[in-house]
């Protein structure tokens, strides 16, 4: 298997605990993060605009990520522009789609442009990444969000769609196709081998990074003892 060291893909950390995020910028191996709603909401994040800020202010040398909150395109449009003014690294996500299905690309087009910087995200077809792709062909640098993770969780595998994707965006160098929804360190080596750009990834395993390349005979051996101290601790017996 590859090292860390060998990979080319990038690894941007996704999530919203201010904490974790200042932790993650400490790590070299981190090159940008995303959020959203979602996230922010779990996190306790209170005031969307006074948190955005204040993440642009820390990171100011890596890319940024953040959502717009409106379901209309014409307000989509509005908060594009006021989160782009947060940062030259800040990048504006947008919905593929609104929440009635309709797309979002002739926003995402406008956007693109009048110079906005965004990640288009919740892609789960190739269509849509067609789509996307020649909205944002005419703009700036721009990232698009496939949820691999989502599609590997309907039974289907994300490999074959995300290397197609790769080949989609092949002749426009300033987009970068973004794996998304990661479930487990080992989509960190697949998204590399598909030719994905970036991956995004949560703290939680991200913080598994160290297990890359261990011992499979000494894991194994780590496991029983865990299992055996866990017993021990609870106190069980079969007389």
């Amino acid at each position: 298997m590859k090292e860390l060291a060998e990979l080319r893909i990038k690894l941007f950390a996704d999530g919203a605990d201010k904490a974790g995020i200042l932790e993650m910028y400490g790590n070299p191996w981190i090159k940008g993060f995303t959020t959203n709603p979602s996230l922010m909401r779990k996190a306790g994040v209170t005031d969307y605009e006074v948190f955005g800020r204040d993440i642009a202010a820390r990171i100011p040398d890596r890319p940024l990520s953040f959502e717009v909150l409106a379901d209309d395109f014409t307000e989509m449009e509005r908060q594009a522009s006021r989160i782009s003014s947060w940062g030259e690294q800040v990048y504006v996500k947008m919905p593929v789609t609104n929440s009635r299905g309709q797309s979002s690309c002739p926003t995402i087009r406008r956007l693109a442009l009048a110079g906005v910087r965004q990640n288009v995200t919740a892609l789960t077809t190739l269509s849509q990444v067609r789509e996307t792709v020649e909205a944002l062909s005419a703009g700036p640098s721009a990232f698009i969000s496939v949820f691999a993770g989502r599609i590997a969780d309907t039974g289907r595998d994300p490999l074959p769609l995300m290397a197609a994707a790769v080949e989609m965006l092949r002749p426009w160098p300033q987009l970068e196709l973004i794996w998304a929804s990661t479930r487990e360190l080992l989509n960190i080596f697949q998204a590399d081998s598909a030719g994905c750009h970036i991956i995004t990834v949560t703290n939680d395993i991200l913080r598994k990074l160290g297990l890359v390349g261990r011992d499979l005979t000494q894991y194994s051996l780590e496991t029983v003892d865990m299992f055996k101290n866990d017993a021990e601790a609870a106190g069980y017996n079969l007389l």
